[in-house]
C-alpha cells in the first residue's frame, strides 16, 4: 500500500490561507479519485474535498467558496488551497482515496493546520 506524505501546514491567522500538498510515489494518485480529509481534536475524521480523476471536484459545505481541491497527475501530487481560513478549520489533514478512503492508501502522518489570533 501507498502512504502519502502531507505537508504545507501551518500556523496562520483568521482570513489567512495556506496551500497543502500531498505526494505519493508511483501512480496510484493519477488512477483514482483523491480527497482531503481533516480531523479536528475530539472529532471524528471528515471528507473536506474530493476530486475524480478527470477533475471534477465535490466540496463539504463547511468549505465551499474558500477551499480548491486540484491534482497535478504526472507528479502525483493532490493541492488543497485554503483562503478565508477560519478558528473552526484548525485540524490535522490528511489525503486519501476519494470517496471511499483507504483503497490501496494508508493514512499518512498529516498536515497540522492552525488557524488562531
Amino acid at each position: 500500500q501507498v502512504q502519502p506524505v502531507e505537508s504545507g501546514g501551518g500556523l496562520v491567522q483568521p482570513g489567512g490561507s495556506l496551500r497543502l500538498s500531498c505526494a505519493a510515489s508511483g501512480s496510484i494518485f493519477s488512477r483514482n479519485a483523491m480527497g482531503w480529509y481533516r480531523q479536528a481534536p475530539g472529532k471524528q475524521r471528515e471528507l473536506v474535498a474530493g476530486i475524480l480523476s478527470g477533475g471534477r471536484t465535490n466540496y463539504a459545505n463547511s468549505v465551499k467558496g474558500r477551499f480548491t481541491i486540484s491534482r497535478d497527475n504526472a507528479k502525483n501530487t493532490v493541492y488543497l488551497q485554503m483562503n478565508s481560513l477560519k478558528p473552526d478549520d484548525t485540524a490535522v489533514y490528511y489525503c486519501n482515496t476519494y470517496p471511499v478512503p483507504g483503497v490501496g492508501v494508508v493514512w499518512g502522518q498529516g498536515a497540522q493546520v492552525t488557524v488562531s489570533s
